[in-house]
């Protein structure tokens, strides 16, 4: 009677090991399978927002209006501005590498006679060139065109590990369009024209440095995450198989 038992026994305890092993691969390649799903839907939207990109970038140039109802419309789009530089309510903000060196852009209010003032990113300078006495010649004086690509910059939030601004030095880390208003006392436009490469008297600031073009890498961790979850699966069935085989 107990082999009898013993033998009935073994075949509930098989099927509730095999239950349990179906549902965490179950479980697991649901998850394996979501995460690729996400990266499809993360892929379209970065094609379109390449594809949006791209066309603003290409679209032939437009002045800056004196006013517009919807700003974000020239985000990435090419303008131009004509005004006067206030070189005395000069900002510098993030820091970054040009050639090798440390430096800073350069953004100063450009003041316009048809529109509101708006801040040009006019390029980067090596940390010994912020002070503009290291620079003089660059600091161009009297009506200036500008010509570079449009930012909205309203909706800009710093990042959980981006460093306090220093306003009172003229330094920041991220745009904040209400503390740069307050710094500079002018009603600055929610937009930054940043500077096309054309070069500056003496050399600095050295413009043309917006980051246009995206990298697309969706795509991988769509195979990634699908061929794990299929990789997976063919595991799972060789090992049922192999299972179901050696029971017999």
């Amino acid at each position: 009677m107990r082999i009898s038992a013993s033998a009935e026994d073994r075949p509930s305890d098989r099927r509730i090991r095999f239950g349990r092993l179906d549902l965490l691969v179950l479980l697991v390649m649901m998850v394996l399978a979501g995460l690729g799903t996400w990266q499809v839907q993360r892929m379209q939207w970065k094609e379109r927002l390449i594809a949006h990109r791209t066309a603003q970038v290409e679209a032939p140039p437009v002045a800056l209006p004196a006013s517009s109802e919807d700003w974000r419309a020239f985000d990435f789009r090419t303008v131009e501005a004509t005004g006067r530089f206030l070189h005395g309510q000069e900002q510098l903000i993030g820091i970054s590498k040009h050639d090798g060196r440390l430096g800073r852009q350069v953004l100063t209010p450009l003041v316009r006679d048809d529109g509101r003032p708006v801040l040009v990113d006019r390029g980067w300078v090596p940390e010994d060139a912020t002070h503009p006495a290291a620079r003089r010649d660059g600091q161009v004086e009297g009506e200036v065109g500008v010509r570079g690509i449009a930012r909205f910059r309203e909706d800009d939030e710093a990042g959980w590990f981006t460093p306090d601004a220093r306003p009172g030095e003229g330094i920041w880390y991220a745009y904040d369009m209400a503390a740069l208003r307050r710094a500079t006392g002018l009603d600055l436009l929610p937009v930054v024209i940043e500077a096309d490469a054309s070069p500056n008297p003496g050399g600095l600031p050295v413009g043309g440095r917006t980051r246009v073009h995206l990298e697309n890498r969706h795509l991988q961790y769509v195979v990634t995450w699908y061929g794990l979850a299929l990789t997976l699966v063919g595991v799972y069935i060789a090992f049922r198989f192999g299972r179901t085989r050696g029971d017999r």
